[in-house]
C-alpha cells in the first residue's frame, strides 16, 4: 500500500495571498509555477484544495451575524470587511469551482499541470449537509430531514409544494450548524443522489476527503436524528425511505465507494473520523482515517499512551484495531480544524513530532503554513489571512526534514513499527520511543528513532529487516552527525542500544560494511 503526503492548501485564501504577492488576480489556472514546482521538490504526492466549492449568501449570512464568529475574525484578522467572509466551504451551495477561484477550466487546467509533476488533486466531499443555498432545498426537498412544524433545530423552506421544516446539520455532540441543511440517509433515494454527486466530483479529482464521515453511518445518524422520525407518510412502499423496517439497512458507504473504484480503483478515499469509529471505516472500504487519537497524545504530551496507541493497534490481530490499521491512518500534527503546531510546540519539540508524523507508516498529511511556522488558526469562513513572519527555525526543519525523507524508503517500501525493550529493570524510558523501520529493496533500510520526552531515554530495539543478522551495518544518521559500525547478529539478537537526548529525532540509514573493531561513538558521546 501506499503512503501519501499530503498538503492541505486553504484555497480560498492561498489564492488571494498569491495575488496580493503577485499584484494580479491569480486563479486556479494560472498559479505561479514556482508553487508547484515547491510541491513536488518537497516530495508531496497529493494536494488537497480545502474550501473550492461555491458558496452562497444565505449561508454566508450566517458567519457575518454570528457574534462568536465575528469575535474571531477580529482577533485573526483585524480590520475584516465583510467581502473577506465568503461563508463555510463546508456550507456548498454547488459542488462547482466559483469564477473567482477559477471556474471549473481553471480547476481542470490546475489538475493537469499537477499530474505533470506526478501530483495528485484531493477535493472536499461533504456528505452528511448541504448550504442553504443549495437548489435541492426547494427542488428536491424530500431528500432532507424535516419536521412536520416549527422544531428546536429546523428552519422554514418555502418550496413549490408549500413550506417545509428543514433540519439544519449536525453531529450529535454539539448544536447545529446554522449555515447547513441536513439530508436524510434514511432515504433511498438521498444514497442514490448523494452517489451521484460523489460521481461527478470523482471525474474532476484524484481523491476525497469526506468531511465528518461517520455522521452518516446507519447507527449514528438514527441516534442523532430520532426526535426527527420519517414522517409517517413517507414510509409507504415505493416511497424512497431506505430500508424501513428491516434490522440491517445498508450503509452508505460501501456502495458509493465501491461505484468510484470500479471504475478508478486508485482513487484516494480520506475520512475524517473520530468517536473510535475509525477502524469500522476502515472496513467500510476508506483507504485512510484520520488518526486523531495520535494528535491528541501528542498535543496532551501523553508519551507512553502514544507508543500504546501506535504498537497496539499494529500488533493487534482482532478487535478495533487491524495489522494495518495505522498504515491506514492519516497522521497529522495540524489541519484546519485544530491549533497551529507552532503556537503550542516550542520549535526545539516541532522536530521530533513532525519526524515522528512524517516517518510513520500510513498517510503523512501536512497543512499549508506549517512549514513556515504560522501560529494562527483561521476559521474557514474567511477568504483572507494576515501574512505571518517565517520563523526560520520551523522553516529550516521542513527544508531538511521532507528532502531528506524522499532520499530514504519511508513512504515508498513497507514500514514496521518496532517495540523497544528496557535498557536495564528500573529505567521506564523505552516508553517515550517511537521507533519505524522502512525497507525498500534488499541491503539496505531506514530507522526513525523519536523520544518524545523533555529528558534523555534508553532502550534497546532488535531490527527485523531482512538479512540484518547476516552482515554488518553502517548506521549513518541524515538528519545529525552520528555514524556506527554494528554487527548483523547483535542488531538482529538483542537490538541497537539507543541513549539519546530530549526530544530526540534521528533518522538512521543502514546500509552493509566491512566489519571493524570498537563500538561507535556519536558526536554527543552516546552510544547508538
Amino acid at each position: 500500500m501506499p503512503h501519501p503526503l499530503l498538503y492541505e492548501v486553504n484555497t480560498r485564501c492561498w489564492l488571494g495571498a498569491l495575488s496580493e504577492r503577485h499584484g494580479r488576480p491569480v486563479r486556479l489556472g494560472d498559479v505561479p509555477q514556482e508553487e508547484l514546482d515547491y510541491w513536488a521538490r518537497l516530495g508531496f504526492t497529493h494536494i488537497w484544495l480545502m474550501g473550492v466549492w461555491t458558496t452562497g449568501p444565505r449561508s454566508r449570512a450566517h458567519a457575518l451575524n454570528d457574534p462568536h464568529l465575528r469575535a474571531t475574525f477580529d482577533k485573526v484578522l483585524p480590520g475584516w470587511k465583510p467581502p473577506d467572509v465568503p461563508g463555510s466551504p463546508f456550507a456548498v451551495a454547488d459542488f462547482r469551482v466559483p469564477r473567482a477561484l477559477g471556474g471549473e477550466a481553471g480547476l481542470r487546467q490546475f489538475r493537469k499541470r499537477l499530474r505533470a509533476r506526478g501530483l495528485k488533486l484531493v477535493l472536499d466531499f461533504v456528505p452528511n449537509h448541504l448550504g442553504l443555498d443549495h437548489p435541492w432545498l426547494r427542488s428536491r426537498t424530500d431528500l432532507f430531514v424535516r419536521s412536520a412544524g416549527p422544531a428546536v433545530g429546523a428552519f422554514p423552506e418555502d418550496t413549490p409544494n408549500g413550506i417545509a421544516w428543514i433540519a439544519h446539520g449536525k453531529d450529535p455532540y454539539f448544536p447545529p450548524w446554522a449555515d447547513t441543511a441536513q439530508l436524510d440517509y434514511r432515504r433511498a433515494d438521498t444514497h442514490a443522489a448523494m452517489r451521484e454527486l460523489l460521481h461527478d466530483i470523482s471525474t474532476r479529482c484524484d481523491g476525497v476527503r469526506c468531511d465528518m464521515a461517520m455522521l452518516v453511518l446507519n447507527d449514528v445518524f438514527a441516534r442523532t436524528w430520532e426526535a426527527f422520525p420519517c414522517p409517517a407518510e413517507r414510509r409507504g412502499s415505493g416511497t424512497g425511505i431506505l430500508s424501513v423496517g428491516e434490522e440491517s439497512p445498508q450503509e452508505f458507504w460501501p456502495a458509493a465507494i465501491r461505484m468510484v473504484k470500479d471504475r478508478r480503483p486508485d482513487f484516494l478515499f480520506l475520512a475524517e473520523v473520530y468517536w473510535d469509529l475509525e477502524h469500522r471505516l476502515q472496513q467500510l472500504g476508506f483507504d485512510y482515517t484520520y488518526d486523531k487519537w495520535l494528535y491528541d497524545h501528542l498535543a496532551h504530551h501523553n508519551y507512553y499512551e502514544a507508543q500504546d496507541h501506535l504498537l497496539e493497534a499494529a500488533d493487534s490481530e482482532s478487535g478495533q484495531a487491524a495489522p494495518d490499521f495505522i498504515a491506514r491512518s492519516a497522521h497529522f500534527l495540524e489541519n484546519h480544524d485544530e491549533h497551529r503546531i507552532a503556537s503550542w510546540l516550542p520549535a526545539e519539540h516541532h522536530r521530533a513530532a513532525a519526524l515522528l508524523v512524517l516517518g510513520l507508516p500510513g498517510m503523512r498529511l501536512l497543512h499549508e503554513g506549517q512549514l513556515h511556522g504560522a501560529q494562527l488558526q483561521l476559521p474557514v469562513q474567511l477568504a483572507r489571512r494576515l501574512e505571518e513572519p517565517t520563523d526560520p527555525e520551523v522553516a529550516q526543519l521542513y527544508e531538511t526534514l521532507l528532502p531528506t525523507l524522499g532520499r530514504t524508503a519511508i513512504g515508498r517500501g513497507e514500514g514496521k513499527l518496532l517495540r523497544p525493550a528496557r535498557a536495564w529493570r528500573d529505567n521506564p524510558t523505552d516508553r517515550n520511543f517511537i521507533l519505524v523501520q522502512w525497507q525498500a529493496e534488499a541491503n539496505q533500510f531506514d530507522l526513525v528513532v523519536v523520544n518524545l520526552a523533555p529528558y534523555p531515554s534508553q532502550c534497546f530495539v532488535p531490527l527485523t529487516a531482512e538479512g540484518v543478522a547476516m552482515k554488518h551495518w553502517q548506521l549513518v544518521d541524515l538528519l545529525g552527525t552520528e555514524r556506527h559500525v554494528r554487527s548483523g547478529a547483535e542488531l538482529a539478537g538483542r537490538g541497537l542500544f539507543l541513549d539519546v537526548p530530549s526530544h530526540a529525532a534521528q533518522l538512521f540509514h543502514c546500509s552493509p560494511t566491512a566489519p571493524r573493531l570498537g563500538v561507535g561513538v556519536g558526536a554527543n558521546g552516546n552510544r547508538a
